[in-house]
């Protein structure tokens, strides 16, 4: 929604439905108590660490006796403000929360036994516990370690990605628990790290693995119905015209998985093996008519 303000135009924020919050909120604590299972049940008792202030937080706990949720707590909150200035109020609110969650639960369960001794074990299951924890939390609008936070706000002043800034970090701080603990704990940090790492992504990115396809092609409504009928799969036929040629085209989009890629370029192949085709992967699909047809 806009309006106009002193000659101005002010965007206004709709409000969440109450549902909907509630659905974020729910979501938000279960991501934070997965987390802190992977940390009180899995990593912690083994001495293996995450990256980034929760890593921090788990060196600082160890060294001096104090609870890991206090540390937790008090070092992402000087993130917090930051995340308020980058990415507005409502990703602020979520992510006190979600540590508030975070911290009350780590706190709960420092004094639950290990789940496993095996140093290994820990390691994959405490990674990918803690990463599909805060994958929901990022997916849900929140965040629960303050690192990424102040990497969008270094990243403006110096010439390196957001990636490389929050690896550099890493690597200093898995490094660091060398010192802490030993080196070979530090090497299962590093494994746990990439293992979260990758549980992150794929629950943000998602589980199907959704592909964007563009055929241009002179039998573009022969390709649409052959991708509709052995596939499955809608399509979309957008207006286009070659920039050399200055001919109309026909533009197919459409929304495959992974799994129809090969078929998809078959059917392309068959028809037209002078067509262009595109295929992109891509992170969500919402709405419109992307639910598989039964093609049997």
């Amino acid at each position: 929604m806009t309006e106009l303000v002193n000659g101005n135009v002010q965007v206004q924020h709709r409000k969440l439905p109450l549902s909907k919050k509630i659905f974020r909120a729910i979501a938000i604590s279960l991501g934070a108590i997965l987390m802190a299972t992977g940390l009180e049940i899995f990593l912690v008792p083994n001495k293996v660490i995450d990256g980034g202030v929760t890593g921090i937080s788990i060196m600082l706990s160890h060294l001096t006796g104090i609870e890991l949720g206090i540390f937790l707590f008090l070092l992402n909150l000087p993130f917090v403000y930051l995340g308020y200035k980058q990415m507005g109020k409502t990703f602020a609110i979520s992510t006190v929360y979600g540590i508030i969650v975070l911290s009350v639960f780590t706190t709960l369960f420092h004094p639950v036994p290990a789940f496993t001794d095996d140093i290994l074990l820990a390691t994959i299951f405490g990674g990918m516990i803690l990463g599909i924890g805060v994958g929901i939390v990022i997916r849900f609008g929140g965040a629960l370690d303050g690192t990424e936070i102040l990497s969008l706000v270094i990243t403006k002043k110096v010439p390196f990605s957001v990636g490389q800034i929050i690896m550099f970090v890493n690597i200093f701080i898995l490094g660091a628990a060398g010192f802490v603990f030993s080196f070979d704990r530090a090497m299962y940090s590093l494994l746990a790290y990439v293992i979260a790492a990758k549980a992150i992504d794929t629950v943000v990115e998602g589980l199907e693995e959704s592909k964007s396809v563009w055929i241009i092609s002179d039998l573009a409504e022969e390709i649409g119905n052959a991708v509709n009928a052995r596939l499955g799969r809608g399509v979309t036929y957008l207006k286009g015209e070659g920039a050399y040629t200055g001919d109309d085209k026909k533009v197919i989009f459409s929304i495959i998985t992974r799994l129809e890629e090969s078929k998809l370029t078959t059917i392309v192949e068959e028809i037209d093996p002078n067509a262009f085709l595109a295929i992109a992967d891509i992170s969500e699909v919402r709405g419109g008519r992307f639910k598989k047809r039964d093609i049997h």
